[in-house]
């Protein structure tokens, strides 16, 4: 098993993030929360993830639309503990609309957190990586890398991009024992899935049951949802050394959707 590490999870206070987060805690690595929610929850995440696994954990508020939070966060972490080891880019938000309709400030937050946002982290993190000659870089992209869903311009915008970025990354790093892979999940049921259904619902003119059996989950040939864990299962091994041959990859996870 690869040596404890440093690992950076972006919107890890909930949903696939904190699954992500509590599998590489329990592989004895040192945990870097960021993510928004109410303050009592996250201390009682890091009080119970450090007294479970016996590791370090910290929490950051950085706002991963504001590159100069990012900036902060990753310095801090360095401040710390040297260096960032790992890092899983998570943070990510939803808007679903026809895109005639579709508000540009959405549009813009979108663009920022789930694709500009893993930029800058990879940006302010990746000169240390490169002087330890180590790093494992996860984009936690979507099968929305691969395909297209309608009314959801800006999110598949975004995780195409992250699509391309995280083979450029492959390419720059390849031979300074960095890996860049992204991970493509189909419907995890998550808060994000969950908010998005009355949206879907509305834009469609079906019921939120028609959207999870007629949309959601007809896009998945499996008909169920994918777990967290399952996708934190995946995130660890290519943290792994038996994936450090693995880079450049866009991994679907996704029932069998973009198999179609």
């Amino acid at each position: 098993m690869t040596s404890a590490k440093v690992a950076l999870i972006t919107g890890s206070t909930s949903g696939i993030g904190l699954g992500i987060a509590k599998k590489l805690a329990s592989q004895g690595h040192n945990i870097i929360l960021n993510g928004f929610g109410d303050p009592s929850d996250i201390l009682k995440i890091q009080t119970s993830l450090a007294k479970e696994f016996g590791i370090e954990v910290r929490y950051s508020n950085a706002d991963i639309s504001m590159p100069e939070q990012i900036e902060k966060m990753v310095r801090d972490v360095e401040t710390e503990f040297g260096a960032i080891d790992i890092i899983v880019n998570n943070a990510g938000i939803q808007f679903v609309s026809p895109i005639e309709d579709f508000p540009i400030e959405k549009w813009n937050a979108i663009l920022a957190i789930n694709l500009s946002g893993s930029f800058h982290t990879i940006h302010c993190a990746l000169p240390k990586m490169k002087e330890k000659g180590w790093g494992r870089i996860i984009n936690i992209a979507s099968a929305h890398a691969l395909v297209a869903s309608p009314f959801k311009s800006a999110y598949v915008a975004a995780k195409h991009g992250i699509a391309g970025l995280t083979k450029t990354v492959a390419l720059e790093t390849a031979t300074f024992g960095i890996t860049m892979n992204a991970i493509c999940p189909g419907y995890v049921w998550t808060p994000l899935v969950q908010k998005q259904i009355p949206d879907t619902a509305k834009a469609r003119g079906l019921t939120e049951e028609q959207v999870i059996k007629d949309v959601l989950l007809a896009a998945q040939p499996s008909k169920k949802f994918v777990t967290i864990e399952e996708v934190a299962a995946l995130a660890n091994y290519l943290i792994s050394d038996d994936a450090a041959s693995i880079t450049g990859a866009i991994i679907p996870i996704d029932g069998g959707w973009t198999a179609q």
